[in-house]
């Protein structure tokens, strides 16, 4: 992990916090964001397990970096980096407002460990394994890695017979859960602002944004003009609500604006989609044979599976593995699913939206080459500002400088009329899984929307050359 560290380490001499570490029985990592990270000695009980080492196997972009050569960062760093901003994030607001607080060392331990492990129950490829493979395999069923990461954290304390407190694992687990969707949390809960460092549920600003956002515009080469220290730096704690100064609003802003030039430029590029749509169809052809579902159930199983999957499938020689075999050479050989168009839904259409299936593409077709739904993938693309059709800037509290006691809202109009009417954007997009067929599922396609809203709503038209490259196959 690194070198043992002899001393103490005085954090004002780093980042301007009144906080102290004493290192002499914690390591350092040089991480390429963050600079140096201290562990100290119950994190390092948690990442010397084979269950916290997993995550060095988990890509923290799944396939991204078949298109982003450089995005082949893990979990692993990431759950690192969080845990630092997270120690940081706490010991800052302890330094400024320590005794009304009453933020102690174990909040401080509490928070940096809930930063470490929030990640722990991740699944392979980034989120496609849960919200693209287990919905196909498990119909109806509410999985989700923090729900995962919370059952793994027990898995390790009992494997490995971790001493920590009880009340201690308690608190770490509900700030894993702080910002799903199956969080117990109620407003009452003492130290409620504590929640909110890692995972925010209430509105969404939390140092796992601003560690993913800064590690991933790295590793993609991209430029990346939000700076996290800038609000660590002003955040303060009123009514029990992590609030920020007033004249840093589009900073803020900025914080959710890089996340969806993210969203767009990397995680839902066309041809990151196309490959993660060939790996979701891959492990559903492997599913029966080596089970991977179920290894979803059980954290003592489920830490054994991780991005190494694919290269059991393409090393397999076993028969049932071929149709699985063959995507995932198609993957290594650029013979990708091919990409025929897309569309945004109209903003008025998007109250009412259903997904656009494989199905509905094939009955828009009018003659000429028959296609079947085996042939189409449809990516149905949600891109908003983390509260979906919301501004989350409305959840989000102010106050007027470091004198004041008073939080409040700002209305968007109040800071600029430049600012996004609508936060939320749909996208529909179709692939066609044969290349010699993507003439006839664009028609289909362009069918579809012209009976869906009387327009063809697609920016342009297919490339021709990709057409008549399509039509000399069928020749």
């Amino acid at each position: 992990m690194g070198a043992y560290c002899n001393g103490e380490l005085s954090l004002s001499s780093r980042n301007g916090y009144e906080a102290s570490y004493d290192l002499r029985y914690s390591k350092n990592v040089h991480d390429n964001v963050h600079g140096n990270i201290y562990l100290d000695p119950l994190a390092l009980k948690f990442i010397d397990t084979e269950q916290f080492q997993r995550l060095r196997d988990l890509k923290q972009l799944g396939m991204a970096h078949m298109v982003f050569p450089g995005a082949v960062h893990s979990r692993f760093e990431h759950s690192l980096g969080v845990y630092w901003l997270a120690g940081e994030a706490v010991s800052k607001l302890k330094a400024n407002q320590g005794m009304e607080l009453g933020i102690n060392r174990f909040d401080v331990q509490t928070v940096k460990l809930a930063g470490l492990l929030h990640d722990v129950g991740h699944g392979p490829f980034s989120h496609m394994f849960e919200r693209e493979f287990l919905p196909h395999v498990l119909p109806g069923s509410k999985w989700s890695h923090e729900e995962m990461s919370v059952k793994m954290v027990d898995h390790i304390v009992d494997e490995h017979h971790i001493d920590i407190e009880s009340e201690t694992l308690k608190k770490v687990k509900e700030m894993i859960l702080a910002g799903s969707e199956s969080s117990q949390l109620k407003s009452t809960r003492d130290k409620r602002f504590l929640y909110d460092i890692v995972a925010n549920g209430r509105n969404g600003i939390d140092v796992d944004k601003f560690d993913y956002i800064a590690r991933d515009t790295r590793a993609c080469g991209l430029g990346c003009n939000f700076q996290h220290r800038r609000l660590m730096d002003v955040m303060r704690v009123l009514g029990d609500e992590i609030c920020y100064r007033a004249t840093d609003y589009l900073t803020v802003h900025k914080l959710f604006a890089t996340r969806v030039d993210l969203y767009r430029t990397v995680y839902v590029h066309a041809k990151v989609k196309a490959i993660e749509l060939m790996v979701v169809d891959a492990l559903l052809q492997a599913n029966d044979y080596l089970q991977i579902s179920s290894y979803a159930h059980e954290p003592s199983e489920y830490w054994k599976l991780d991005d190494t999957i694919i290269k059991t499938i393409e090393t397999a020689p076993d028969q049932e593995l071929k149709k699985a075999r063959d995507l995932i050479l198609r993957i290594r050989r650029r013979d990708l699913y091919q990409f025929c168009n897309e569309y945004t839904v109209p903003v008025e259409q998007l109250e009412n939206f259903k997904d656009v299936t494989a199905q509905d593409i094939v009955c828009s077709q009018k003659g000429g080459v028959a296609i079947k739904e085996d042939d189409i993938a449809v990516s149905n693309i949600k891109i908003d500002f983390t509260r979906g059709k919301h501004n989350p800037l409305e959840s989000i509290k102010f106050f007027k400088d470091f004198e004041s006691d008073d939080k409040f809202p700002i209305p968007k109009d109040r800071i600029s009329h430049l600012l996004p009417a609508s936060y939320q954007d749909k996208i529909v997009r179709v692939y066609s899984k044969k290349p010699e067929l993507v003439a006839a599922v664009s028609e289909a396609f362009e069918n579809f929307q012209l009976k869906t809203y009387g327009i063809k709503a697609q920016v342009h038209a297919t490339p021709e050359k990709k057409k008549r490259k399509a039509q000399d196959s069928l020749l």
